[in-house]
């Protein structure tokens, strides 16, 4: 399912063939089109599109180049439209000093006041904002508090730099790319555009403007946001397929419109890996991980109903040579179900398949022996969670629970080096930008003390 989480199709580069445009959509799985209002007229053409076709829906707003034109009965006007079931958000609104269409006083005074709209109303806002940052930021932090839940609203465009990404994904909102970050100039956009956690991310055209390469120079249309979406998957190491299924669940927890993503999922695959799902018990509970707030991973809902079995399990890989790798992961400890692991990773062996463990490390102690010689053979690759330089750091950034601390980390290093006798790969990986990890002390530990390769996942990106 692909996404245009902003267009403007009721325009009048549209006028002459708006069905065609819409049918092309279709045609490029399209299956939904956020049309903005940027004024009253706008807003009320964009819910006379949603309430046409079933793939539009609608938003309404005063542009910052417009609020020159607002008058005593453009709220009310903004009320009635904002009561349509069809009309998702309130946008799009902001700041744009860049051109100064609308004088700057009043873009601040009906930024905050249309804000204040969303939030009686209980809708997100679509935000534009433009050579306005510190303005912008000041704003919003009045009404979405650092680390407030997901939901506030969209960034479109985006534009910014990592500190405008981080704000605004502090104050729960999500970050929508254009046909930009497809160009030749835009390196800049793009290192930020790898750090946005997939359950933040949407794709847009903005069409009529800022067609993407391929099409740069052409009129945009929502047919083209294929484009960057596969720009963005490219950029993150993704197939596209990953990145719409992410940003499908994203529209519908922000909108409500879509299809949750199903619980108990037990197999699931990304790029060409294919990621078992065990269990979320763990025997940590490491400061960034959303195993028993939020499992999602690209879309996938990893919250298990119940434990699967070893046969279940079996089932849902169907023929293991199609991937690259099995992997035992989901969200939480495989050699919790240690026996389940072996059985199920001696039946992909046998046919053919590459395995791989991803591990916290913690398996000889929770088996109250050494594991390791007993997976020769059955595993291909193991990645182990180090995450830390020190001890200390390591209690701090993991919090073992009780009963797997007293110098866990120690035996979690003993562990890896252990490893290399019996797998072929071993890894130790690390969260990165946890304030109390020498992440350089960690790549030398890894690397020279060690002996084995080092990984760096960012914070807030899984899968």
């Amino acid at each position: 399912m692909i996404i245009d989480s902003h267009a403007h199709i009721d325009t009048e580069p549209f006028d002459e063939d708006r069905e065609e445009v819409i049918q092309r959509a279709r045609d490029q799985g399209v299956e939904y089109i956020l049309n903005v209002g940027c004024d009253i007229e706008s807003s009320r053409r964009s819910l006379d599109l949603a309430e046409r076709y079933d793939l539009v829906y609608s938003t309404a707003g005063v542009h910052p180049h417009d609020v020159k034109s607002i008058d005593e009965d453009t709220y009310a006007h903004l009320r009635v439209l904002l009561a349509h079931p069809k009309t998702l958000a309130v946008g799009e609104t902001g700041l744009d000093f860049f051109k100064n269409y609308s004088p700057k006083e009043e873009q601040l005074i009906h930024f905050r006041k249309q804000v204040e709209l969303a939030r009686e109303l209980n809708k997100p806002i679509i935000v534009h904002t433009r050579d306005a940052q510190k303005d912008t930021i000041a704003i919003l932090a009045d009404y979405f508090p650092k680390n407030a839940p997901a939901g506030s609203g969209i960034f479109h465009c985006f534009s910014g730099d990592q500190y405008l990404a981080d704000r605004a994904l502090e104050m729960g909102f999500y970050i929508s790319f254009s046909g930009s970050v497809t160009f030749k100039k835009a390196d800049d956009l793009r290192a930020v555009a790898k750090t946005i956690p997939a359950e933040r991310l949407f794709a847009e055209t903005d069409c009529p403007y800022l067609a993407p390469v391929p099409n740069r120079g052409k009129r945009n249309e929502p047919s083209f946001v294929r484009h960057v979406a596969q720009a963005l998957a490219d950029l993150r190491g993704v197939d596209i397929a990953d990145f719409e299924r992410a940003s499908a669940l994203n529209f519908f927890e922000l909108f409500g419109v879509g299809r949750q993503a199903k619980t108990g999922t037990i197999a699931y695959q990304i790029r060409n890996s294919l990621y078992l799902n065990l269990t979320q018990r763990c025997t940590a509970d490491c400061v960034f991980c959303t195993r028993l707030t939020k499992p999602v991973v690209q879309g996938y809902n990893l919250k298990l109903d119940r434990e699967p079995t070893a046969q279940e399990l079996w089932e849902a890989i169907d023929d293991p040579k199609k991937y690259d790798q099995v992997v035992f992961c989901g969200f939480g400890e495989p050699t919790l179900r240690l026996d389940t692991l072996k059985e199920v990773a001696a039946k992909i062996k046998s046919a053919g398949g590459q395995v791989r463990l991803n591990t916290n490390g913690h398996g000889n102690i929770i088996n109250k022996r050494n594991i390791l010689p007993e997976l020769k053979g059955l595993i291909d690759e193991v990645s182990v969670s180090l995450n830390a330089d020190t001890s200390e750091a390591y209690d701090a950034v993991t919090q073992p629970l009780p009963g797997f601390r007293n110098g866990i980390y120690d035996k979690v290093k003993e562990f890896i080096v252990e490893a290399k006798k019996y797998i072929p790969k071993v890894q130790a990986s690390i969260v990165t930008h946890q304030k109390e990890v020498d992440e350089e002390q960690c790549h030398d530990l890894a690397e020279n003390t060690l002996g084995v390769q080092y990984r760096m996942r960012r914070y807030n990106i899984v899968g």
